[in-house]
């Protein structure tokens, strides 16, 4: 773990409504979450910690507390987002060299529900940042082809067809298989571009940039405000279809479907085992509905509760991550059968992604329809099934191909 101990002073002021919080960021390394033009963008960097292996989540809370502690913060308003604040993206697994950050930028620009302001963050004792907040037009159109990576087609099937196996003799009953598609982007694209055709094409999903990690994702992990908690369970997906008939017949197989209904009970166990502890209660909707975006119906529960033991975000993700939606169950099995079939680093696929505020609050995502964008320009792109014992390899490979459109089309 790297942490800077150096003491931040924060001061939040409201601004004119800003409606293109898109057109503020770096065009390189842009910091972004929003949904349906209401969110947050970051430019600069006042303060990166750094954290890896198996003790990255806890290492972070622990770490934010103390960042928090010793900040000094002027917010007159005091709501959602205002204040201090950090952008993080985790890696998916221990063992993964890609290293987790929480990045606390020098402005944070703000917007919900018309109401905008600004936030500005700077080591105390120095000269605060300038206020940036010129729209700068998108850079020059690019297109590019991701094509398969590590885990091609053929072999996608092999591990999905050895993974049915691995269930059938009683090792586990569900893992998340991925694979990756990878490309490269021309010298000083504009990363903004891909993640504005992310935001326009998938406006109630989370659209997020952190680090390089691009994305649309429509699973909330958890989101922690004044002492409640909310998530949205997704596990089982059917494409769209090409007609109002055929669009509600995918929507009610996918609903009465055996094979999805179980994938997506252990994700809804997974979820509601790792929250108990830290809540005095917990619901859930009564029967998991169906939530239609552009290419696919998901299967979804939302869940609701009430912390009890002062746990922030950073608690609640490390003790969430990973469940049964994107790993597996048993989880210490459908992790090993991962790190044995899929011939990649996941790096922070599938894992959290979102921001804190100083007070332990926040909203966090699974990164999911996402790519990672190196600064060299290398673009890797991931999507994953979950495999249960009904799983068909043909049929899982193409909803890979579903779930990949998101990111295709962005940079494509």
């Amino acid at each position: 773990m790297q942490v800077n101990a150096q003491a931040l002073t924060v001061e939040t002021t409201p601004i004119a409504d800003i409606r293109q919080l898109i057109l503020l960021l770096d065009t390189r390394a842009p910091l972004l979450w929003m949904r349906r033009n209401q969110g947050l963008a970051g430019i600069g960097t006042a303060l990166r910690l750094e954290f890896s292996g198996a003790t990255r989540l806890t290492d972070a809370a622990t770490a934010w507390r103390d960042v928090a502690a010793a900040a000094t913060v002027s917010d007159p308003i005091e709501s959602t987002g205002t204040g201090l604040l950090a952008f993080g993206a985790f890696a998916f697994d221990a063992s993964s060299a890609q290293t987790s950050v929480l990045i606390v930028p020098q402005v944070v620009i703000g917007r919900d529900n018309g109401r905008c302001w600004v936030t500005r963050i700077w080591p105390t004792g120095t000269t605060p940042p300038e206020i940036p907040l010129a729209r700068r037009p998108l850079g020059t159109e690019y297109r590019i082809s991701l094509l398969p990576g590590a885990l091609p087609p053929a072999g996608y099937r092999d591990a999905v067809g050895e993974a049915v196996s691995r269930i059938a003799s009683g090792d586990l009953n569900k893992v998340v298989l991925a694979r990756d598609l990878v490309g490269r982007l021309p010298a000083e694209s504009d990363l903004r571009r891909a993640v504005s055709e992310l935001a326009l094409g998938y406006p109630d999903c989370w659209t997020y940039a952190v680090d390089g990690l691009v994305g649309s994702s429509p699973e909330t992990l958890i989101r922690a405000d004044h002492g409640e908690v909310n998530a949205r369970v997704l596990a089982g997906t059917m494409s769209r279809g090409a007609d109002a008939a055929s669009d509600l017949e995918a929507a009610l197989q996918l609903a009465t479907s055996a094979k999805d209904g179980d994938e997506h009970a252990f994700a809804v166990q997974s979820v509601l085992a790792s929250l108990r502890p830290h809540t005095s209660h917990l619901i859930t909707s009564e029967i998991p509905f169906t939530v239609k975006l552009p290419n696919l119906w998901h299967l979804a529960t939302d869940v609701e509760g009430t912390l009890s033991d002062g746990s922030n975000s950073l608690d609640l993700i490390a003790a969430m991550h990973p469940t049964a939606a994107v790993a597996g169950t048993p989880t210490g099995t459908a992790l090993a059968l991962i790190r044995e079939l899929e011939p990649f680093d996941r790096g922070r696929y599938a894992g959290p992604v979102g921001w804190v505020g100083a007070d332990g609050d926040g909203e966090w995502a699974i990164a999911l329809r996402c790519a990672q964008v190196s600064p060299a320009g290398s673009v890797t792109a991931y999507a994953g099934c979950g495999i249960v014992l009904d799983s068909e390899p043909e049929r899982e490979l193409a909803e890979t191909r579903m779930k990949f459109r998101p990111v295709v089309e962005a940079f494509g």
